[in-house]
This record gives C-alpha cells, structure tokens and sequence, in this order.
C-alpha cells in the first residue's frame, strides 16, 4: 500500500513541540526522583543489592497482616502481591545488608514468621550483594556512553558530521522519553528499574540508529538533486533545495519505516499481555523506545538536518557581505 505524500519538513516546528510536550513531564519526573530516591530513576535490587523472596499464596490471604510481619522483622521492606504462571504469588523486596550473617537471619527470622501468615517455605530467594549492584550500574553506564561513541564515529564515518550530530540527537530524545516515563512510573508507581531496563535501552538504541541510518542514506543519495528542476502542485517549476531532497527521501522510506516498526509493536504487545510478569517492565521499555524512536527517525532527524543545513548556509550569506 503507498502512503500519501507528507510534507513533514514543512511542519517541522510541530514535530519538535511535540518532542517537547513528551519529554518536559519526563524530566520533572527526573527531577522528583532525584529529590525521592537520590537517582534518576528508582533503582531496583539488581543496583542496590538486596534479595526478592517469593511465596506462594492462596486466594484468601490477604496482605495487611503479611505486611506489619514484614515491617516487624526487616524495616524498609517492600510486599507486592503479584500472578505468574495463574499462581498468586507474594513478593517481598528487601535491601542489603553490610553483614551477611545479619542478613541470612533476619531472612530466616521472616520465614519462620510468615509460615503462621503463608503455610509454607519461599518458592524462590533471589539475592545481590550491596557490591555487586553498584558495579552492574556502572558497567551498564559505561556500556551506554561507548555505545553512543561508537555510533557518532560510525556515523561520522559513513555520511558527515552533521549527520551524526543530528542522528545522536533523535537518540537523546529516544532515551530521554523513555527515562521520562520510568522516572514518572518510579516516583508515582514504585515501578523500578533492574539490568534488564539497560538492556532494553541499548537494544531501542539500535533499532532507532538502524531506522535513522536508512532515512539518511536515502537523503545522501538524493542529494545530488538539490538544484534540479522540480514542479509544484500548480504546474510552477522550482528549483529544488536540500529540503525538498529530504523530504522527499523520507517519504520514500516511510511506509518501510513504518511497516517495520508495526510488526515488532504487534509482538511487544502480545508479550506484555500474555507473557510474565517478571518480562513486563523490560517489555513495556521496549514499546515505548521504539514508538519513539520510529516517531524521531521520521519526524526529528531529518527535520534536523534540514534546519542545521539551513543555519549555515545563512551564516554563509551573511558572511559573504562583511568578507567582501
């Protein structure tokens, strides 16, 4: 099916408020985080080192008693009562502790505890040390910034630094929506992040650089158009300009564009409804990464590169006068 021709170009200003609109919430929500919590986001045990333990429950249990046994025995706890697998399942999130010995027993100390309140033993008992956490945060840190490297030097390489500029800027606003959503969800609904949200974020990362790098490789075809002949919807000729060119190689990529991002939307969607509850958060990054960053690849990047091109050619202008 061929979509209609867009002048996106044209409305550029609009794509970028709605940028915006979508991304000042998001750094608020940075901001109460920051203040609530000492980080951009809600860190999980996988950063903070701490143990989930988890108990199979029965219909008829009910929390408020669980909870004041929990809060008696290790303050600071968090209880959730979530379903896998059809079962009722109780989570409890505890942090770490600096002695391990004081840890095994005040586990061992809620176990015996609970047993009065549950009826049995934990299910699962997940546990990360108080130094192991704060080393994955940093290698996944790590791991973001040399990504982002990596990605200019390549895109540097393989159009012109322009283009990498404008590419590294649809990214940013990629990871800074959905940072902005996690951050908002963390401070309003305790939803918190763990190794796989980084996953999740270098994986949104490559799909939104791989959609960009084709919509930039067709502009860089097409560029050696600008100043051919074109005819406007009157029947008027007109010489073409850079943005012309861009916009017409957008729309010659949008359908792909669009058809792509569809088809891993569909799946994300049937894996956030139907799969488990320990995939869902990392499921529910993924879809809002690559909704937005489908959304930028077509309306940000290259509007962009349009208004930067556009920039210097006027400072180009502008200076012939002064030079002469």
């Amino acid at each position: 099916m061929k979509l209609p021709h867009v002048d996106i170009v044209k409305y550029r200003n609009w794509w970028f408020g709605i940028s915006l609109a979508i991304t000042l919430p998001g750094v608020v929500g940075v901001f109460l985080c920051l203040s609530a919590f000492h980080a951009p986001l809600k860190p999980g045990i996988d950063f903070t080192g701490g143990s989930i333990i988890q108990y199979d429950l029965g219909r008829d249990v009910k929390l408020d008693g669980i909870r004041s046994v929990v809060e008696e025995t290790i303050p600071g706890s968090q209880v959730q009562d979530a379903e896998i697998s059809g079962k009722r399942v109780l989570v409890i999130r505890t942090k770490a502790l600096d002695d391990q010995q004081k840890d095994e027993a005040l586990k061992k100390k809620l176990t015996e505890a609970l047993k009065t309140q549950v009826g049995n033993d934990p299910r699962s008992v997940d546990t990360v040390s108080g130094i192991v956490g704060p080393e994955l945060l940093q290698n996944g840190l790590m791991s973001l910034f040399l990504t982002f490297g990596a990605m200019v030097l390549y895109i540097k390489f393989r159009f012109m630094f322009d283009y990498a500029l404008c590419a590294i800027a649809a990214l940013f606003h990629d990871v800074l929506v959905l940072v902005g959503i996690f951050a908002l969800l963390g401070y309003y609904h305790g939803t918190e992040v763990d190794s796989l949200f980084i996953s999740a974020v270098l994986t949104v990362i490559g799909f939104s650089v791989h959609d960009t790098i084709v919509v930039f490789d067709r502009i860089r075809e097409n560029a050696k158009f600008v100043g051919s002949k074109g005819v406007d919807k009157n029947g008027k000729e007109y010489r073409k300009t850079f943005g012309d060119i861009a916009n017409d190689s957008v729309n010659q990529t949008l359908a792909r564009s669009l058809y792509t991002s569809l088809t891993v939307i569909i799946t994300l969607l049937a894996l956030y409804f139907l799969g488990g509850v320990t995939t869902r958060e990392f499921v529910l990054a993924m879809l809002i990464g690559i909704i937005s960053g489908t959304y930028s690849s077509i309306f940000n990047a290259s509007c962009l590169l349009v208004w930067w091109r556009e920039f210097k050619s006027k400072q180009k202008t502008a200076a012939k006068p002064a030079t002469a």
